[in-house]
């Protein structure tokens, strides 16, 4: 198996064709997604949900104390390292057949924490995920690993996109 990495425009729909995808799959999974939070209709910040149920706060225009900032956001990075402890935990217990990982982004990757769980995750080959477009020589390198598949989501190729990401699981 390889990993499967999705990248694209943001709101082309990448957590949601994964969502999508794990709905079929009749595996094992552990991960987490992140979501926008919005207050009447704006966004205000983001958050952290992992498939077992676990909710933390990403990143906030409110965190004004936070060293680690994207745009406007302070990112809340314990609460990331967290979520990290909470899914290697998980892992060890079920053995999972796939790792969830949306998203690997600026905000994700200011963790050590979040990065070196990512590598470990990535050299079982057992990574859905999404990636941002706009590389760093983090992402750079993720992308150009030889056991990793990566996407190139658009509004007008999400069936055809999905359809080769489940023949990948077949």
């Amino acid at each position: 198996m390889y990993n499967i990495l999705i990248t694209g425009y943001p709101q082309v729909g990448k957590t949601s064709l994964i969502n999508n995808i794990i709905r079929k799959l009749e595996k094992t999974n552990i991960g987490m997604f992140t979501n926008e939070i919005r207050k009447e209709g704006r966004r205000v910040g983001f958050k952290i949900e992992t498939l077992s149920g676990l909710e933390y706060i990403l990143a906030s225009k409110d965190n004004l104390t936070s060293k680690y900032r994207v745009a406007n956001y302070g990112v809340y990075l314990e609460n990331i390292d967290t979520v990290i402890k909470h899914l290697e935990l998980n892992m060890q217990e079920s053995n999972p057949e796939v790792i969830i990982i949306d998203e690997i982004g600026k905000m994700e990757l200011f963790s050590k924490t979040f990065m070196r769980f990512l590598e470990r995750c990535l050299d079982s080959k057992k990574v859905l995920g999404t990636i941002m477009m706009k590389d760093n020589a983090y992402t750079k390198q993720i992308k150009g690993r030889s056991d990793t598949l990566v996407f190139h989501l658009t509004r007008d190729n999400q069936k055809m996109i999905e359809e080769k990401i489940m023949e990948c699981f077949k």
